[in-house]
């Protein structure tokens, strides 16, 4: 069980990492507090936006749109690698997933086949949307994989977590796909690898 990081935290433990860090706005208090609870944190879940253009991507998961309200995750990934900050706390982007997912999280085993919708995730991840179509198409420059791993390493290291703590949203909520164009698997071996 592990309370959530400060933001300064969050901050501190991303730079240290060679994350290349945005902050927008007042990303510390841009949250869903007020919605449900937020922690305790036991894992980073990554996701692709299906959208083009960082300037656009940004704004939408900061703000939302008229079916969720932002922000849609606690920071976005750019094609370049560059980290945008947009929230801090409680944020709309897990949704319920499988609760038998979440216990093979806090345990750092081998996740189940994600079968039902029963567990509030947006309570228990950090979560980053990457800038891709997620077609299976658009690529996956080095330097945004780099900062997916950087960024997912960054939090498993300040919480004292394995590799096993990354998930994808199609790992934890039935029906999701993304992120699409890479495995989580050969995404949490380059998260072990930085934490070695």
């Amino acid at each position: 069980m592990a309370n959530p990081l400060s933001a300064d935290t969050f901050l501190s433990a991303l730079r240290a990492e060679g994350v290349t860090v945005v902050e927008v706005g007042d990303w510390r208090h841009h949250n869903r507090h007020g919605h449900g609870p937020w922690g305790p944190v036991h894992g980073v879940m990554i996701h692709h936006t299906v959208t083009r253009g960082t300037e656009d991507t940004v704004r939408m998961c900061r703000d939302g749109h008229a079916d969720l309200p932002g922000p849609l995750c606690h920071g976005v990934i750019a094609k370049d690698g560059k980290v945008h900050l947009v929230g801090y706390g409680r944020a709309n982007h897990a949704g319920l997933g499988d609760g038998d997912v979440l216990r093979a999280v806090m345990a750092e085993k081998r996740l189940p086949p994600d079968n039902e919708a029963n567990t509030d995730g947006n309570r228990h991840f950090y979560g980053f949307e990457c800038e891709n179509l997620g077609d299976g198409e658009d690529p996956w420059p080095d330097a945004q994989l780099q900062a997916i791993a950087r960024v997912s390493a960054a939090i498993c290291r300040a919480h004292g977590w394995g590799a096993r703590s990354v998930l994808g949203h199609r790992e934890w909520q039935p029906g999701k796909v993304d992120p699409l164009g890479f495995t989580m698997d050969w995404m949490r071996d380059r998260v072990h690898d930085r934490l070695k």
